[in-house]
């Protein structure tokens, strides 16, 4: 029962992609960290991809004659592996998108910074979204207006 309420609606999907911007974010920040490592290749995840995969588990779900009793089913994709809660194995690619410097460092701090920013939005967002459906449990518990 308990599962059950926790397992329907936008939960699971909000769980999904906070669980991604925190996995991408530790990477983002990571290529700050390392902005100046000679050799260093900056590395990130494709949003794009986690979306369509988080779409594609949302449709296969509602498909399901009661779509709230069993976890959202999630499908890996070559960056993403997944678990019973959450990402088994995160395998990020070479972001690769600027020119080399002398040190055969490919940075751009302006393009990861936006980077950064874009994910913590979505984090922020996602969090929030989580924060208001537990809200609107507990008002239901409560049996308050």
């Amino acid at each position: 029962m308990i599962t059950g309420i926790f397992n329907s609606g936008a939960l699971p999907s909000l769980e999904r992609m906070v669980q991604f911007t925190t996995a991408r974010h530790k990477l983002l920040t990571h290529n700050i960290a390392n902005l100046s490592t000679p050799y260093y290749k900056p590395v990130d995840l494709d949003p794009k991809a986690f979306q369509a995969a988080l779409g594609r588990a949302i449709d296969e779900r509602r498909s399901q004659p009661n779509p709230n009793a069993k976890p959202l089913p999630m499908h890996d994709t070559r960056q993403l592996r997944f678990g019973a809660g959450g990402f088994k194995e995160v395998q990020p690619d070479a972001t690769g998108d600027n020119i080399l410097f002398h040190d055969q460092n490919n940075r751009d701090l302006d393009r990861t910074m936006q980077r950064l920013a874009e994910n913590t939005l979505a984090h922020n967002t996602a969090v929030e979204l989580i924060r208001n459906q537990i809200e609107t449990l507990r008002t239901a518990i409560r049996e308050r207006v």
